[in-house]
């Protein structure tokens, strides 16, 4: 199963410095039962990409929570075994929940298929929307158009190989 990790530069660094991402319990997003009754579509390639999204949204709370970290969005696409990818039955009505799974136990980074990451153009949205978060969650649809504002801005793709490079944008 394909899962999307969410993560900020600095932890991309400590993943790649560690060759695992963890610490264990890890949240990720899937192609969850709840997310393709949510999505209400059989294409894996879009169910596929709404997890990533939920994950990208993940991410921006990572920033939300760590002010002096790069404004990039990251998220990391990883095989797991099925088993390993669990949903968690006490949140499957939480609509913030869509597509979120558990792993008990670190991946292996050399397990990871490709890394998005934000463009150095979406630095001011982001930034911007993990300021806005907080206000948002509390329904202030001015803030919530601003969160919005960093979903319009596509995660780029990169090959795990490159892990070093995006790692030195966080220095």
């Amino acid at each position: 199963m394909r899962v999307y990790v969410p993560l900020t530069l600095p932890g991309l660094a400590e993943a790649h410095k560690a060759g695992e991402l963890g610490p264990d319990p890890l949240t990720a997003y899937a192609v969850t039962p709840a997310l393709r009754e949510w999505y209400v579509s059989d294409d894996i390639e879009e169910l596929e990409y709404a997890a990533l999204n939920r994950a990208a949204a993940a991410s921006l709370r990572l920033l939300a929570v760590d002010p002096g970290c790069p404004r990039r969005r990251v998220v990391v696409a990883v095989e797991v075994p099925d088993a390993d990818a669990v949903p968690d039955p006490d949140r499957g009505l939480d609509p913030g929940a869509l597509g979120e799974v558990r792993i008990a136990r670190p991946v292996a980074l050399a397990r990871a298929a490709a890394v998005h990451v934000d463009s150095g153009e979406a630095d001011a949205d982001v930034s911007a929307a993990a300021s806005a978060l907080g206000a948002a969650d509390q329904g202030d649809g001015d803030a919530q158009f601003v969160v919005d504002g960093a979903e319009d801005h596509e995660l780029l793709w990169y090959a795990t190989q490159e892990i070093p490079q995006l790692v030195g944008l966080g220095d």
